[in-house]
């Protein structure tokens, strides 16, 4: 187990990222699958679970609620998030941090999770017409009332990060880092560390490029969302495979998987850090488990850190249609009308 920011969460070293299990990484994959496979993670110790109620939408806190009967409920920390929300035929979506929609959001996946609290809150996307002191004022209300324990947020600016954490402690920042996504090291990473603020890590095996590399292509379905981001476009794929060349040449030296190889560095990065890679298969999530025994030399992590150095990826984490951290400035709080 590690501690997560300065409120007393522990959750386990690596998390398990549900998300593929019902949406975007093609169609959704079958129940009782996903159940056994959150059983054995449980079982296994990894208990750090994350999820989203725009992931289906719905549906994949709708899973992990079934997955959590039986008394499973007391040995997870349970992760979801709010703040992006589809129109009713689900096809275009709004960010939304306005202390209503916060709570009714809150309301709504207690409800699906099948819980009393979700033990770690995060906003989505910043709303960026709300001042974040709005947002992190009515999730304050909520830790009070015991429906959350722990706020988080997921793609936001070290200045909103420090708005935020002087409204209520902030207890960790959810951001996409891997040997090829590295764009939150230079100001973000240092301002959690400062403000002793824990970080999650997703898509940490580059969405499953550091498993498979450019081949990883070829076995997607016509409906995952991963066929439309630059870097897998082929242009980009074709330069991007000489970092998984190098990837899989150091980890044949270590006799371990690429995965397990990109998942330790991440884990290296520090114990505030909680990797969460998903996958739907039991033999997957074994191997990404056993990144925790893979021991890295300085020497190993100065090597791997200059694979995706100054420009060596190529192609945008996103397409236009996706906000991230630099899109995230929200206005100050002195343009919000007083509610006294």
């Amino acid at each position: 187990m590690i501690k997560l920011g300065s409120e007393g969460l522990e959750v386990s070293a690596q998390g398990l990222g549900c998300m593929g299990m019902s949406a975007y990484y093609g169609p959704p994959k079958p129940e009782s699958d996903m159940i056994a496979l959150l059983h054995h993670a449980i079982n296994s110790g990894i208990t750090f679970l994350d999820t989203s109620d725009i992931y289906g939408p719905f549906t994949n806190e709708i899973l992990l609620g079934k997955a959590l009967k039986g008394g499973m409920r007391e040995k997870v920390q349970v992760a979801t998030k709010f703040g992006i929300k589809y129109d009713e035929n689900g096809e275009n979506f709004e960010v939304k941090g306005d202390p209503t929609y916060v709570r009714a959001a809150c309301e709504a996946s207690l409800k699906r999770l099948q819980v009393n609290y979700i033990d770690l809150y995060y906003q989505h996307r910043i709303d960026t017409r709300v001042p974040i002191e709005v947002t992190i004022g009515e999730l304050k209300k909520l830790v009070e009332e015991g429906k959350i324990k722990y706020i988080g947020l997921s793609e936001a600016s070290a200045s909103t990060i420090r708005r935020a954490h002087a409204v209520h402690p902030i207890t960790a920042v959810q951001l996409e880092w891997s040997l090829w996504t590295r764009d939150t090291e230079e100001d973000i990473i240092p301002t959690c560390r400062e403000l002793g603020i824990g970080i999650v890590a997703y898509s940490p095996l580059g969405r499953g490029f550091m498993s498979a590399g450019p081949k990883i292509v070829e076995t997607l379905s016509d409906d995952d969302f991963r066929k439309n981001l630059p870097r897998f476009q082929p242009e980009n794929m074709e330069h991007n495979q000489k970092i998984y060349e190098q990837v899989k040449e150091i980890a044949a030296r270590k006799g371990c998987s690429p995965s397990q190889l990109a998942l330790a560095w991440v884990h290296h990065q520090g114990n505030d850090v909680a990797p969460i890679p998903g996958t739907t298969k039991i033999e997957n999530f074994d191997q990404n488990v056993g990144a925790l025994s893979v021991k890295l030399t300085p020497e190993e992590m100065v090597e791997l850190e200059s694979l995706a150095a100054g420009g060596a990826v190529k192609g945008d984490r996103y397409d236009q249609s996706l906000t991230t951290w630099r899109d995230s400035e929200t206005p100050p709080l002195s343009s919000w009308p007083s509610s006294d």
